[in-house]
């Protein structure tokens, strides 16, 4: 009795989620009227003849995390681990001090350090390439593209931007002006801080 009032209600569930399923695939693999054109993630104003495995990581964009460990990263591993390590109760250190070691010397074998991450060797191969023609990598202002240009190119827009828009280098820093007015306000203030009596 219980089984099957338990298994009508399952049946009617799942037709129901299968019924709201079929509708939403059916309403959401229409074609947009509209198709949105995206910019390239790689604007190249330069002759530079970048490899595949160069444009492939240029591809990726300025936010893409690179696979670089520091050289000696096993070692402030062990360092860390021995540290905290080191607050444990002195009964139970060794044990742990063996599961380290034990850790650590798989990581070692897993990551020999002759042996750089192929993503370092591009970049160095692009830094090599933007040296040699004195080239430059920056952000697009629209869009999340990376632009590729001559160093001197980059210069002289930065300077006609600075020169357009008015900049001005001044003397002095205005900060200690700044918080020397807002100190001044924050004591004239008797709603902020009142006066003791």
């Amino acid at each position: 009795m219980i089984e099957e009032k338990l298994g009508k209600e399952t049946k009617t569930k799942y037709r129901t989620l299968d019924n709201k399923l079929s509708h939403l695939t059916q309403t959401q693999t229409k074609t947009p009227h509209k198709t949105h054109t995206f910019y390239p993630r790689l604007i190249d104003n330069t002759n530079i003849r970048f490899s595949n495995g160069d444009a492939a990581l240029l591809q990726k964009g300025l936010k893409y995390n690179l696979h670089s460990k520091p050289k000696n990263w096993i070692q402030n591993l062990a360092l860390e681990a021995e540290t905290a390590i080191t607050l444990l109760p002195s009964s139970e250190q060794n044990v742990y001090r063996k599961l380290v070691a034990d850790h650590i010397g798989k990581l070692q074998q897993q990551n020999p350090s002759h042996k750089p991450h192929p993503e370092t060797k591009l970049i160095k191969s692009i830094q090599a390439k933007l040296q040699e023609t004195n080239a430059t990598i920056t952000r697009a202002n629209k869009g999340n593209s990376i632009v590729i240009l001559p160093t001197n190119d980059y210069k002289i827009k930065i300077e006609k931007f600075i020169s357009d828009n008015n900049f001005h280098t001044v003397t002095t820093g205005p900060t200690n002006t700044f918080q020397t007015r807002v100190r001044n306000t924050v004591k004239q203030s008797k709603t902020l801080i009142p006066k003791d009596s």
